[in-house]
């Protein structure tokens, strides 16, 4: 498979601050490639890199086969960003914001409108193309703001959070259409705070914590890895739970505190561990349930991901122009 995104050693500092440790990755053309991590763990700023937002500090980053220290406005013609804001313009028509997008990029007028109309379609937006855009719902806001990162047929689409704010139905709705684009062979980058939408649009991820990456590959290959097939979910008081860890090790691979609740890493018959655990009589409730990436990570970091993350600083798509 082609390699469209490469990095070797890759560094960003802030003056004293190390944001990306010297780390290294790759993108094949076509996957859908995941950025998991908790805040400050750096992934906006590998993303930021990628796109030529912010300047590498050290190491060695390629996109589409070029030097992002040399060949940035080739790279950024190429490449299509969907922030985590929607940054459209309210008092434009869906149609408009489209429009307006397509002439930073030179694009000649009836090629825009014809891309315009596609796109207006492919997201099911057309019966609301004349609207103003603060007369749109949230889910069709942020499918505008995807159609708008792909008016100039990018190579490649950057997505950061996607879906935030989005209810489960619109939620799912970005994903069907992020699917078909990558079955279309379009090769997406993500970040994301759901890691359901890890599991269920990425290809390969990487997980990332204070500037390096923790883990990578496939998400059921991580998830067997990390954690095996079986979870347990048992609610017990702190001072008991060391000791049931210890009647358990037979059994797990590993577990995880997080509050009164101790997640218990499965790796042998699942009926000895629930039997040993509801005969504990300082137990409170238990759930077996199968493995997940949400467990991975908390494995990994020793927390969970914080929704109150920092959203990727893409410039205002308007100065965007003068940038290519």
């Amino acid at each position: 498979m082609t390699v469209v995104v490469e990095a070797q050693k890759l560094q960003k500092k802030y003056n004293d601050f190390e944001a990306v440790a010297g780390i290294d990755f790759h993108i094949h053309r076509g996957e859908c490639f995941g950025i998991l991590g908790p805040n400050g763990a750096g992934k906006t700023t590998v993303v930021a890199m990628i796109y030529c937002f912010n300047p590498i500090s050290g190491g060695k980053l390629t996109v589409l086969g070029n030097d992002v220290t040399v060949d940035t406005r080739s790279i950024k013609t190429r490449l299509g960003v969907v922030p985590q804001e929607n940054n459209l313009d309210l008092e434009l028509t869906v149609r408009e914001n489209l429009l307006v997008y397509a002439s930073y990029y030179g694009i000649r007028r009836s090629e825009a409108h014809k891309r315009a109309e596609e796109l207006l379609h492919f997201f099911s937006l057309s019966t609301k193309a004349d609207q103003e855009v603060d007369r749109i719902s949230g889910g069709m806001k942020r499918r505008l703001t995807i159609a708008r990162g792909l008016i100039h047929t990018p190579e490649i689409l950057i997505l950061d959070e996607p879906t935030t704010g989005l209810d489960p139905q619109s939620r799912r709705l970005i994903w069907e259409h992020l699917r078909q684009l990558k079955n279309k062979g379009l090769t997406l980058i993500l970040t994301t705070h759901y890691l359901e939408e890890a599991s269920q649009l990425c290809d390969e991820l990487i997980i990332m914590d204070q500037g390096i990456i923790l883990e990578q590959g496939k998400p059921l290959d991580l998830i067997q890895k990390q954690v095996g097939a079986k979870v347990v979910e048992v609610e017990i008081n702190l001072e008991h739970s060391q000791a049931l860890v210890h009647t358990l090790e037979h059994l797990i691979s590993g577990y995880q505190l997080a509050g009164n609740t101790i997640y218990l890493y499965i790796t042998e018959d699942e009926t000895e561990a629930v039997k040993i655990i509801s005969s504990c009589k300082h137990v409170h409730t238990y759930r077996l349930r199968p493995s997940n990436l949400e467990d991975v990570f908390l494995k990994l970091t020793g927390r969970g991901l914080d929704y109150a993350e920092d959203t990727m600083d893409f410039t205002d798509p308007k100065k965007i122009g003068h940038l290519l």
